[in-house]
């Protein structure tokens, strides 16, 4: 049995988690302090950043490279297109996500929010905040722009750009941070991934002291 070392609202680690679910892998999750820094956990990964996946012995970092991981060890079923255009466009929304998304909305809204109070760190900046919710708004409609043309985020199949996406609004969607009236599209697409098995250990989720709201684990939001 695979070993994942991560933080429930992580977008990052939800990432594999639903990747691993996906693809039926019975893995064994460990709740990781990280932002404590032992010793333990630096041997494990010196940069200090969850998910880890331990495996065979080893331990394997950074979410992104172990989906691929996963995706080239376990093909079935696949969340990467056969053609070499089609995988570029899916990593160029991972990275859109995992990188411009995270930046821009997920690190104003779910950091400020609630890691500074779990990892005692200070207080959340309404300032920080208000342009998390401003920026948001952009991003579903640029979700909803590429989910006019296709009928997932990356094309025609669900790949590893739907499980990035989803990570993040998941994570948010914890604390009420997503307008899902903005934009049907966006909430469709949601409804159909949320819909899926792999996602039924996310919806499970609880975070002590934060109370998600009802529609959270709603399937029919």
């Amino acid at each position: 049995m695979y070993r994942l070392y991560h933080v429930p609202l992580s977008p990052f680690c939800r990432k594999v988690r639903l990747t691993l679910a996906e693809k039926r892998i019975e893995v064994e999750l460990v709740e990781e302090r990280y932002w404590e820094g032992s010793s333990e956990f630096l041997k494990r990964n010196p940069a200090a950043k969850v998910p880890i996946l331990r495996v065979d012995g080893r331990n394997l970092p950074e979410s992104s490279a172990i989906c691929e991981y996963l995706e080239e060890t376990h093909p079935e079923p696949p969340l990467m297109p056969q053609s070499a255009v089609g995988r570029y466009e899916v990593r160029r929304l991972v990275g859109w996500f995992d990188d411009k998304f995270h930046t821009e909305v997920t690190s104003k809204l779910l950091y400020e929010r609630i890691n500074k109070k779990i990892q005692n760190s200070g207080y959340p900046d309404s300032g920080r905040i208000k342009e998390g919710s401003k920026a948001i708004r952009f991003h579903l409609d640029y979700m909803a722009w590429l989910l006019e043309q296709r009928r997932w985020l990356a094309g025609d199949m669900l790949t590893l750009a739907d499980f990035a996406a989803a990570a993040h609004l998941s994570a948010l969607d914890y604390r009420s941070d997503v307008d899902w009236n903005r934009q049907q599209g966006v909430k469709d697409w949601y409804a159909k991934i949320k819909s899926r098995p792999a996602f039924r250990s996310i919806l499970a989720d609880q975070v002590p002291g934060f109370t998600p709201p009802p529609h959270y684990a709603d399937l029919d939001f």
